[in-house]
């Protein structure tokens, strides 16, 4: 049962990790147009974009001198055509940000440099069919160049990207929106922490159910022993027998999975809404009754000490990976047993997985933390906390 859950829970950030980065996917790297004739060089990250994928060009400059590219900001750069029947018309967009996170690009001498439209991308890129984006230039002497991307197509999202953003991504996007607008000073870190709690709160009676499903599988263990000791080498009665001893004291083995289960979209949608939510161009994903908040007003910064948009390397996981350790050492508390059961000691490989569950877990879910937005790791951090409280509760009650 503990090498089940120990593969559970691997799985569990293996698979969350992987998600990511496959939905932040990073554009690869082109080959320059061979011999390199073209002094400006337009190229699209893809030939095709999901609706809501953020769309990314990235321009080559082929020449000895550093080329700018004027920044349009508050409108979006470069300039974007549409096809509209046979012909391309031109689609502008204009964003509600401060224009000092957009300034002019400059492009090294034989260096390429990607231009995103994270702030235009819905309101020119929200409609699926076929663009093309032209880019224009300027040298150190004002010469203008000039180039054409290849054309390129935005598709309508998949089932499953539709499904994620309307069951998980657009509920918890509007939650965190409404509390950051009603938390003090409008700080994100505040609201996070107000979502962690709601969350937990509603996963209290499984969660809950799962601490003790998890303490009467710690209780049943020497007789479980007994079982594997008395029917060595018939694995068949083994099973029947431990599924025998499960039905009798009411335990589900899997109990304690779906807690954990539920959160892995939670954590996924969370990701997503700090990476880009605030972004001015997501405002069309909010229910109505919150169109009208400002996401430039939002404080991102955690009371003075912790960029949640960013990642935090050391001090945050550091912290995450001790909650996680100090609730899993209580998770493996040895409850006062019957005079039968205290010369019962525990199996070897018993022992292993609750050092692999108490030690090395933490260590990944610390560089876990360590790889995805601060806001992430603070929502982990409370939760844990959370966990760590119902464990101690749950911790006393078996004692008396």
């Amino acid at each position: 049962m503990k090498k089940q859950k120990i593969i559970t829970w691997v799985l569990f950030f293996l698979i969350m990790l992987l998600t990511m980065q496959l939905f932040s996917k990073k554009p690869a790297t082109q080959a320059p147009p061979p011999g390199g004739a073209s002094p400006l060089v337009a190229e699209m990250a893809e030939n095709d974009f999901a609706q809501g994928t953020e769309v990314i060009i990235k321009i080559k400059n082929n020449t000895a001198d550093p080329l700018t590219i004027k920044s349009n900001c508050p409108k979006n750069p470069l300039t974007v055509y549409l096809q509209t029947g046979e012909k391309f018309e031109e689609k502008s967009a204009s964003a509600k940000l401060n224009c000092e996170i957009a300034p002019d690009i400059t492009i090294q001498p034989n260096s390429e440099s990607p231009v995103s439209y994270k702030y235009w991308n819905y309101s020119l890129f929200g409609s699926a069919g076929r663009y093309k984006i032209d880019v224009k230039a300027t040298d150190k002497d004002g010469k203008e160049l000039s180039a054409s991307s290849s054309e390129f197509t935005v598709s309508e999202a998949g089932f499953w990207r539709k499904l994620f953003r309307t069951a998980f991504y657009k509920p918890l996007y509007n939650t965190l929106v409404f509390l950051v607008k009603i938390a003090p000073m409008r700080d994100l870190g505040f609201a996070i922490i107000i979502l962690t709690i709601l969350i937990r709160l509603v996963l209290l009676v499984p969660s809950q159910r799962a601490i003790i499903s998890q303490r009467r599988m710690q209780e049943l263990q020497p007789k479980l022993n007994r079982i594997k000791k008395e029917f060595a080498g018939n694995q068949e009665r083994i099973a029947a027998e431990t599924m025998k001893l499960w039905k009798e004291h009411k335990v589900n083995p899997f109990g304690s999975c779906l807690p954990m289960l539920v959160q892995f979209p939670v954590l996924i949608a969370l990701f997503y809404v700090i990476q880009n939510g605030l972004n001015p161009d997501s405002t069309y994903l909010l229910y109505n009754p919150l169109k009208d908040v400002d996401l430039n007003d939002v404080h991102t910064n955690f009371l003075g000490i912790l960029e949640l948009t960013k990642v935090n390397k050391y001090v945050l996981p550091l912290i995450v990976g001790a909650l996680q350790f100090f609730q899993l050492k209580l998770t493996t508390f040895n409850k006062n047993k019957k005079d039968e059961d205290k010369q019962q000691e525990p199996s070897s490989e018993m022992e292993t997985a609750n050092k692999t569950m108490t030690y090395i877990m933490p260590v990944m879910i610390a560089i876990f933390t360590a790889s995805v937005p601060a806001g992430v790791g603070l929502y982990w951090g409370i939760s844990t906390l959370f966990a760590l409280g119902q464990q101690v509760i749950a911790n006393r009650k078996t004692m008396l």
